[in-house]
């Protein structure tokens, strides 16, 4: 009705009166304030937002998580932040991420518009920014072929293999550390995708993969394109926005590669004797799903067929390298942890061979490693990529109108005290599920260490912690990251010792446990430390290993250079 009758009257004016133009923009104005001002109180509470501008420069530019919390102790587990006239609403505390990302899913399990990103650079080919609908879902079926409970069997003798040549590769060069475990969770993730591994992380498909994920990253730094809050923008002639036109020549780049990839596999296809002789893949998969059912897969055009591979390397591979990076940093730093670890192996392996998958369920503290490594540093820190509700709701008495963003602050969530005591503390017994009294090589508890396995509130998320996302948009590769976590650990644990480096003048280097770098995903920022082989015997087994590791990779050729 108001919009109806502002309309009216300014138009009378617009012919009535000479100043009248500027009249109409100030009633407009006027308007939009008002708006945004009712819509403020009724959203959950949060700093006052400057009209237009929103909260833009109160918003740190670095580590923005970090005062999130901060702020969700002073407005409460949800509150709003704006960006621009866009409200964001922070979740901070997991059961509220239940409530609306879980058991609200059908509402909340949307994507905001990515105008830059999502429309001009992949041109909706990309299913992590996809809306919630058909042609998400067809896309996820497609990628849980891969990443189903079944598939996710078939893939541990590789990892297994993989991580025995990592292991192997840091005998020689233990400096090059993160360059290594870079290349195995790569290599297990192509395996998986094109049927073909990654022997060295200098190749140019490697480099361009990097490339793109990087690059992508920077288009969806909040602020930086007017187009996503003038969506409008994006139809300007590119000879009018160069801008515009390097972004879709980028992205034109990216599906090239995509498509040149799953040309590859197709053409072994064709020219093999047998389908038996190209190596297993998700590509393969679904290339021969698609010729026995053409009908199912008619939606989707080739393009955006080639981007579900492709898709695979975001969802398990930089991820789980910098999960594996935090674990080296957390075990330098806290060598009673790693002596338990050491210990457990001792126990339960000895030292005449080295952990298997089939271990896994008799190795409870390398296990809880692994979710105390995910909880302390999550990668995806603001919760991966936001959520978006698709139809207004209420929660708490709080309006959340339609197409809201969505974020749920990981670092707040899996640091909040009221689910884990002590949380800065790195102490794995949190998720060991059992009495550790019970194991022989966990030394007697302090008081301390005991209170912190007794939290107020238990987390409501299977997992203990919300490192991989919420409901339908969790993270599809959490199995595959999960895994390779694990079979990585717990072989780098068996055959070394991670320690710190010493000074010049004889001391143990002090390490900074919060020194990340920036983005949407983080990772430690490079840090030295020294790695050696536990004993001599360990060196033996290890080396015979790798021959049985070289014969299980023979199968999947490394990509041409």
């Amino acid at each position: 009705m108001f919009d109806d009758f502002a309309w009216q009257s300014s138009s009378r004016l617009l012919t009535s009166k000479p100043y009248s133009l500027a009249f109409v923009i100030t009633i407009f104005i006027i308007y939009i304030l008002i708006h945004d001002f009712f819509l403020w109180l009724r959203l959950p509470p949060g700093p006052t937002p400057i009209p237009f501008l929103g909260n833009k420069f109160i918003i740190p530019s670095t580590s923005p998580w970090i005062q999130f919390e901060k702020w969700s102790h002073r407005y409460g587990p949800i509150f709003t932040l704006w960006i621009g006239r866009r409200p964001t609403i922070i979740i901070s505390d997991p059961n509220i991420a239940v409530d609306l990302l879980e058991k609200r899913s059908t509402k909340f399990s949307s994507r905001p518009r990515f105008v830059v990103m999502g429309e001009l650079y992949w041109d909706n080919a990309g299913i992590l920014v996809q809306p919630y609908g058909k042609e998400w879902q067809v896309r996820r079926r497609m990628l849980h072929q891969a990443l189903n409970p079944s598939a996710l069997r078939l893939y541990k003798p590789v990892q297994e293999a993989e991580a025995a040549r990592l292991c192997g590769s840091l005998l020689n060069r233990p400096k090059d550390y993160e360059g290594l475990i870079d290349r195995f969770t790569a290599s297990v993730v192509f395996s998986i995708a094109y049927g073909h591994r990654i022997d060295s992380m200098t190749s140019k498909l490697i480099r361009q993969r990097l490339e793109f994920m990087q690059y992508s990253a920077s288009l969806n730094v909040p602020g930086r394109y007017l187009a996503e809050t003038m969506p409008w923008l994006k139809y300007i002639p590119n000879v009018f926005a160069p801008w515009k036109a390097e972004i879709q020549r980028r992205g034109r780049e990216e599906a090239a590669v995509n498509m040149d990839l799953l040309n590859q596999v197709k053409d072994e296809l064709s020219t093999a004797k047998s389908p038996s002789d190209v190596p297993n893949s998700l590509s393969k998969l679904l290339l021969q799903a698609r010729d026995a059912d053409p009908t199912s897969f008619g939606t989707i055009s080739e393009r955006d067929f080639s981007f579900v591979p492709a898709s695979l390397f975001g969802a398990g591979s930089d991820t789980t390298a910098s999960t594996l990076c935090t674990a080296v940093l957390m075990l330098v730093i806290n060598p009673q942890v790693q002596a338990i670890a050491h210990a457990e192996l001792d126990h339960v392996i000895g030292s005449t061979r080295l952990p298997k998958f089939a271990d896994e369920d008799s190795l409870p503290y390398i296990k809880a490693l692994c979710q105390e490594t995910l909880r302390i540093r999550p990668v995806a820190v603001l919760g991966g990529t936001p959520h978006a509700n698709s139809v207004s709701d209420t929660y708490n008495g709080y309006f959340i109108p339609n197409g809201t963003t969505i974020l749920s602050n990981s670092w707040a969530i899996n640091l909040n005290p009221t689910y884990y005591p002590n949380p800065h503390h790195f102490n794995p017994l949190r998720f060991l599920g059992r009495d550790p009294s019970q194991l022989p090589y966990v030394p007697p508890l302090s008081d301390e260490d005991l209170a912190e396995l007794s939290p107020e509130t238990i987390h409501p998320a299977k997992e203990g912690h919300s490192s991989f996302g919420w409901g339908r948009r969790i993270c599809p590769g959490a199995g595959l990251a999960q895994n390779s976590l694990f079979i990585a650990l717990v072989r780098l644990l068996w055959v070394f010792r991670f320690e710190p480096v010493r000074e010049h003048d004889g001391s143990d280097r002090v390490y900074d446990s919060f020194a990340y770098t920036q983005g949407f995903n983080i990772r430690p920022k490079a840090f030295q430390c020294g790695i050696s082989v536990r004993d001599e015997e360990r060196r033996r087994v290890l080396e015979g290993e790798l021959e049985k590791a070289d014969v299980v990779m023979s199968q999947f050729p490394p990509f041409e250079e």
